[in-house]
């Protein structure tokens, strides 16, 4: 009778929690609304010492592998060592390279742009020649205008003569590819997904159902190329040819800027919408090396500074209840029941 008392508590207990999280959720959407569209998104740009990073990663592990006194005279030669090097550049960081690293993760409406672009900024205040600006990019590609913004975005770093090379781990392809052909250098993991150079557009047509159901579709335009393909009209092949063309014309856009950032490609073998693993895009001259953005950071961080810039959006009150009782109520949702 007492164990029934006692599941049935923790029922009610979990039950209370679940509806309280409902109104928070609730709470959290009214609150977004209530700010209106016109709402700016307010950030700051964030920086992280990846060397530092590296530096302390190390000495974690030599503390857990050397003996205490071993590792005590690493350290003490470790701090001497850094004196030295702060005297002899009288304590100045300059007489070393600057390497910014930026993180574009892509989807279909390339959303990251929006923070892609005040990092770019940012680091444009600062960055000369003598730097250089790494940019890792995972995508595989989206909306033609969305990434052709990103990709601006990465060629005014080339127009200030500061070096650019971009990284991809896992995926540039299509618009992805868009962007990283910007870069001098390309690098690419041996299994990364490369290419998908070329343009689709794809929707359904309900005109059959719609005939079938007796139900009539109006649509009035002024320009004879206004709407060339309707989901819910008849589309004529005079519209179907018309799209095709605007199509081609976006694809002749794309291979004519790889074609100014990598003159070497032969355009019209690598332009047919195929993917290549990052092996194969090395053979056909899409990337330029074989490695992965940790191989790459780890040979520099002895010999550069390497900083990681990021754009930190500040989240309403609304978005902040949204997001942590979003995950919450999913966490309660699928233990519960």
């Amino acid at each position: 009778m007492s164990d029934s008392f006692i599941q049935l508590t923790f029922f009610a207990a979990k039950a209370i929690l679940i509806v309280v999280l409902i109104l928070l959720l609730f709470a959290g959407i009214l609150a977004l609304f209530g700010r209106g569209r016109e709402k700016k998104q307010n950030g700051k740009i964030s920086i992280k010492n990846l060397n530092e990073k590296y530096k302390k990663i190390k000495e974690v592990l030599l503390e857990e592998i050397l003996p205490k006194k071993a590792f005590k005279k690493y350290l003490k030669e470790m701090t001497a060592a850094e004196k030295e090097r702060e005297k002899a550049q009288g304590l100045e960081k300059s007489s070393q390279k600057n390497i910014y690293v930026v993180y574009f993760h892509g989807d279909m409406k390339a959303s990251a742009v929006s923070s892609l672009r005040e990092e770019i900024t940012a680091i444009l205040e600062v960055a000369t020649p003598s730097d250089e600006v790494v940019v890792c990019v995972e995508s595989p590609g989206g909306m033609v205008h969305a990434y052709g913004l990103a990709a601006a975005q990465l060629s005014r770093v080339r127009e200030k003569n500061i070096p650019l090379t971009v990284i991809v781990d896992k995926v540039a392809a299509s618009g992805g590819y868009l962007m990283a052909c910007v870069a001098n250098k390309i690098l690419a993991a041996p299994f990364a997904i490369i290419g998908s150079i070329g343009v689709i557009a794809q929707l359904p047509n309900f005109n059959r159902l719609l005939k079938e159901k007796n139900i009539d579709f109006e649509q009035i335009t002024a320009g004879n190329y206004k709407r060339t393909i309707s989901i819910f009209g008849e589309n004529t092949p005079e519209g179907r040819e018309k799209l095709r063309e605007e199509i081609d014309k976006i694809h002749q856009l794309f291979k004519a800027l790889i074609k100014k950032y990598r003159p070497e490609l032969d355009i019209e073998k690598v332009s047919t919408g195929e993917i290549w693993s990052g092996t194969e895009a090395l053979s056909l001259q899409l990337v330029d090396a074989l490695t992965t953005s940790d191989d790459y950071f780890s040979s520099l961080h002895n010999q550069a500074n390497l900083y990681e810039i990021s754009y930190q959006i500040k989240k309403s009150l609304g978005e902040k209840v949204f997001a942590g009782g979003a995950k919450l109520l999913e966490r309660n949702v699928f233990e519960s029941f």
